[in-house]
């Protein structure tokens, strides 16, 4: 068992979104270490990255976590509707449970999801005898 630290600190979530309550501290420290779990299972070449990136993406995804549950959405919900008189209200909310997943920009940042171009030559190359690209 390895003791990885997060990619993130609260701190540095805080310089990007706002200053958190003792309560939001403790949760985004959390979090922040799930989050660097998330980038290091996902992404196989994570020691690779910048460590600004690193940092970065940690951030968002632990924003996005935390967001969801500032709302005050019960466990669950996805979407909501509200009537009063002639006017109504609706919303559907994107991350409801405040599920950690990584965008397809965040993972691109990552190096995730990047084909990468290679052949096999499957048939041995014979010894001395001209090369033929049309012979199989």
């Amino acid at each position: 068992m390895t003791n990885l630290q997060p990619f993130a600190t609260v701190d540095d979530l805080e310089a990007r979104w706002h200053d958190l309550t003792d309560g939001e501290r403790a949760r985004a420290a959390v979090l922040l270490e799930d989050a660097s779990d998330l980038i290091r299972t996902q992404c196989a070449a994570w020691e690779s990255r910048d460590v600004a990136t690193l940092r970065r993406v940690t951030c968002s995804v632990v924003k996005r976590a935390m967001l969801a549950s500032d709302l005050g959405v019960p466990e669950g919900v996805s979407q909501t509707n509200t009537t009063t008189g002639p006017f109504s209200d609706g919303y559907t909310f994107a991350n409801p449970g405040g599920d950690l997943y990584l965008l397809d920009a965040e993972r691109r940042s990552l190096g995730m999801g990047r084909a990468k171009a290679f052949h096999v030559r499957m048939a041995p190359d014979d010894e001395g005898a001209p090369h033929d690209p049309h012979r199989l």
